[in-house]
């Protein structure tokens, strides 16, 4: 910016230079070259205003409608200037010769200044609706000018050498710099967002085109300081426009070459527009790919968007190398996600069926040009979910040739669906062997929250149920080991199932006996009726196993209810779930009291809690 400014400011520099010593400000009067020379300039920067005018309409945007009209106006009346000259169409110096340029600059600045507020679309569609009026009303200003300065009607009769006839030109030099400046700061601000040539061009002409106006004032007719408001004019029209052409020729088309110059929303549409044809290019060469579409309707296709946007051949196969490489990308994304998706389905507590079925819905998405099978390596065979065994490894088949990268995701898919149908075993066996181990309530709460596992508890109403088999000694003095472990089995099967049933908690078997909990770890409003009724069951399920197998002992029965604390009992190293407390030491003493015969004994407390009769009988 400081090689641009210093380019930019050496032009004042200069005319200060040559109104400040008049003796270097040399004098050249030559009226055909003059005429001739600002016509070419006026004549080029109609064909400027025209080519952003039409820039304009394509894109229906109101500030490049601004942009052209600014650069028309000063162009007609740069025109007119030229048509005053003396001596070529007109015989002597009139006021039109003067005043055409500072006019011409100062309707322009106007219009550049207007061009460089940020309309909103609504306001954007009227200006365009109304567009010819204002070009139809600077076409007649100029036509009443012309009138004017050719049949010398006043104020256009006499030159401006006079005081009280120049002094109208710095009203409206201070005017027009001050829009001009205005425009151009604008315009800075939003090249240093867009980044864009022919955006700085713009910029560049505002202010060379302020300097003009400046020179217009201060310079004295036919001297080089008076020259040089024309260089300055032809130089801010030939910037933008050989800015222009050095992005024609570089892109080889005219469309969007003043695509940086427009409003907000037009960039937004224009945006969108080439989003949704690289969208339908995409999509075309998806297709293409699968083989839906022919090479010669793809080809088609390529040129009804290159005819659309304005594209050259080499626009078109960028564009359709663009398309190419986002597909790829896509493609690529897709499987990564497939690849992720895969990877978040493999929890440890998905059954494996399920496992296998999500991953070969997920792989069908993320590589739906290949046919996926995803089987079980047992022994050597492959085999299918229906039939897989303990061999974890898990490979992908595909049906297409594959590159090196498919490879490497495939390689990627089979080794992550391995691990997680390894894990999901894993996991099971150990589900299987916690739960073998400990209530299911209690290994629920623990998986739900392993905090619980700590040392401690809480204090709290339970049920607790002691159950022992009587006569469990003389039995076991009779009777082998297996004898007494196959006894022991079948009746602690009745009597868990029992428990289990009404949401009871086993804590421990301790030889023949056991002990169960209601109400801790889950609470249960009616624990003491589920403990009675378990009781009962016990009693029932036992009776039945005692009369198939003479001989065998049956169980004694002891619920009570009443505060314990229930937690984690033990020590760093091992731990069990238990209770303690008075209540649990009633039931104990209560399960000895009762008998066989009397079927189970219920301490008191627990009689208001049952909601029934409860048991045949109670000891007290």
């Amino acid at each position: 910016m400081l090689v641009w400014s210093l380019h930019i400011a050496a032009p004042m520099a200069g005319m200060c230079l040559l109104v400040g010593r008049p003796r270097l400000d040399a004098v050249w009067e030559h009226q055909p070259t003059h005429f001739w020379l600002v016509l070419a300039v006026a004549v080029v920067n109609v064909g400027l205003a025209v080519a952003i005018n039409e820039a304009a309409r394509r894109r229906s945007d109101a500030r490049l409608f601004l942009v052209a009209l600014a650069f028309f106006t000063a162009a007609v009346f740069l025109g007119l200037h030229a048509a005053a000259t003396p001596g070529v169409l007109l015989a002597g110096r009139n006021g039109g010769f003067d005043f055409a340029t500072p006019v011409g600059l100062t309707l322009a600045a106007v219009f550049a200044a207007l061009s460089s507020i940020e309309l909103s679309p609504r306001r954007s569609k009227a200006i365009l609706r109304w567009s010819a009026w204002p070009r139809l009303a600077v076409l007649f200003a100029a036509a009443l000018w012309a009138e004017a300065s050719f049949t010398r009607l006043l104020p256009l009769a006499s030159p401006s050498s006079s005081l009280r006839v120049r002094a109208p030109m710095w009203v409206l030099a201070a005017i027009a710099v001050g829009l001009y400046g205005v425009a151009a700061v604008r315009y800075y601000q939003l090249f240093r967002r867009r980044r864009g040539v022919v955006l700085l061009s713009i910029v560049t002409a505002y202010v060379l085109l302020a300097e003009a106006m400046i020179a217009v004032v201060v310079a004295r007719n036919w001297h080089a300081s008076w020259w040089e408001w024309h260089l300055l004019m032809a130089a801010a029209f030939g910037y933008v426009g050989y800015s222009a052409f050095a992005r024609y020729r570089r892109e080889g088309a005219a469309t969007g070459l003043f695509d940086a110059v427009g409003g907000e929303h037009t960039l937004r549409r224009v945006r969108e527009e080439y989003g949704a044809a690289l969208e339908s290019l995409v999509a075309a060469l998806r297709r293409r790919e699968e083989g839906e579409l022919s090479a010669e309707e793809m080809a088609l296709m390529t040129a009804g968007l290159a005819r659309r946007f304005g594209l050259t051949d080499g626009q078109t196969a960028v564009l359709s190398r663009a398309a190419g490489a986002l597909a790829r990308e896509r493609e690529q994304t897709r499987r990564l996600d497939a690849l992720v998706a895969v990877g978040h389905q493999s929890r440890v507590r998905t059954d494996e069926r399920e496992l296998l079925r999500g991953a070969v819905q997920r792989i069908a998405v993320g590589f739906h040009a290949h046919v996926v099978r995803v089987g079980l390596l047992e022994h050597g065979r492959l085999v299918f979910p229906a039939e897989y065994a303990t061999d974890p490894y898990a490979p992908v088949d595909a049906a297409v040739g594959v590159d090196g990268q498919d490879t490497a995701l495939f390689t990627s898919l089979a080794s992550q669906l391995s691990i997680g149908l390894e894990n999901v075993r894993l996991y099971g066996q150990l589900h299987l062997l916690f739960r073998q181990y400990l209530s299911p309530d209690v290994a629920a709460a623990l998986i739900a929250d392993p905090s619980q596992a700590a040392l401690g508890g809480a204090v709290f109403d339970v049920t607790v149920l002691f159950a022992d088999l009587s006569g469990f000694t003389p039995f076991s003095e009779r009777s082998s080991p297996p004898e007494v472990v196959a006894m022991l089995n079948r009746y602690f099967e009745v009597a868990t199932a029992a428990i289990l049933a009404e949401s009871g908690t086993i804590v421990q078997y301790v030889g023949d006996a056991l002990m169960a909990l209601f109400n801790a770890p889950v609470r249960q409003a009616d624990h003491a009726s589920r403990a009675a009724r378990a009781g009962l069951a016990m009693q029932r399920g036992v009776d039945t196993v005692a009369a198939q197998v003479p001989g065998w002992p049956r169980f004694r029965v002891g619920v009570n209810t009443g505060e314990a604390l229930v937690g984690n009992i033990g020590s760093e190293a091992l731990r069990n779930y238990n209770a303690t407390g008075d209540a649990v030491n009633v039931a104990a003493r209560l399960e000895t009291l009762a008998s066989p015969a009397r079927w189970s004994s219920v301490a008191p407390p627990t009689r208001p809690w049952t909601g029934g009769p409860g048991p045949r009988h109670w000891a007290t």
